[in-house]
């Protein structure tokens, strides 16, 4: 059984996990240095951790609490949650594609490897031809099936704060009024009118701006970008 670890003069951790996973946007993000300051507290629940979330619902919070105990512990995940391959969220495909790789990626804040394994699994659900070229045409977008993309868009987003994924450059791209060229400086693609140098000159960390991640090439213009975040997998999202 069980024994959570006292904690003077403050609510359980239960209860403050319930209260952080009900709070709204702006009182999460100044939860975070409490959860951090009561890792061990989270760590003493054990297999009852995750036990007020759910693998199939994508909200960022528990994404985050998997991350901090897994850079505290990372044992605890597989011996504590079931998850020998680390990959406790669900991760549906139509076409049976394994997106273990990106959960750990994501869950390790590898960002930088998840964008690369993100950008190849765009190519392979858009089709051989894609995978050949090496790149995505717009054309080729609208065949990518919508559980794979929704996906891929829902495992950026709860490892990363809700700071990245297609669906926050969507909603990042209606508050500038569709608009690219004011798109690109808000989420760190282009400045001073240059582009980004990829890979280096990418900030490929959690204090990224909003939207910075997943890259697309932007080299060929907008019309691929333009029809990712059109797709009806992110549009019924919003």
């Amino acid at each position: 059984m069980t024994v959570e670890k006292p904690h003077p003069n403050k609510e359980s951790i239960k209860e403050y996990l319930e209260s952080f996973n009900m709070a709204s946007e702006r009182k999460r993000i100044g939860s975070l240095t409490g959860l951090e300051e009561r890792v061990d507290d989270l760590l003493s629940l054990g297999s009852s951790l995750m036990s007020g979330f759910d693998p199939g619902i994508y909200d960022w919070p528990s994404g985050f609490i998997l991350q901090l105990i897994h850079k505290n512990d990372d044992s605890f995940i597989k011996n504590n949650l079931n998850c020998d391959d680390l990959c406790w969220f669900k991760a549906p495909s139509e076409v049976g594609f394994d997106y273990s790789p990106l959960q750990r990626y994501l869950l390790n804040e590898n960002y930088e490897d998840a964008d690369r394994f993100t950008s190849a699994k765009l190519r392979e659900l858009a089709g051989a031809k894609a995978v050949k070229r090496g790149y995505v045409y717009f054309s080729e977008v609208e065949k990518i099936p919508s559980i794979d993309l929704s996906t891929l868009d829902n495992l950026w987003i709860v490892y990363s704060r809700g700071k990245f994924g297609f669906t926050v450059q969507a909603k990042i791209l209606d508050s500038v009024g569709g608009r690219y060229d004011k798109l690109w400086p808000r989420i760190g693609w282009k400045k001073d009118g240059i582009w980004t140098r990829y890979p280096k000159a990418f900030n490929w960390s959690i204090e990224a701006p909003n939207g910075h991640m997943p890259l697309v090439n932007q080299l060929r213009g907008v019309r691929l970008m333009d029809a990712l975040l059109n797709h009806q997998a992110l549009t019924t999202k919003s």
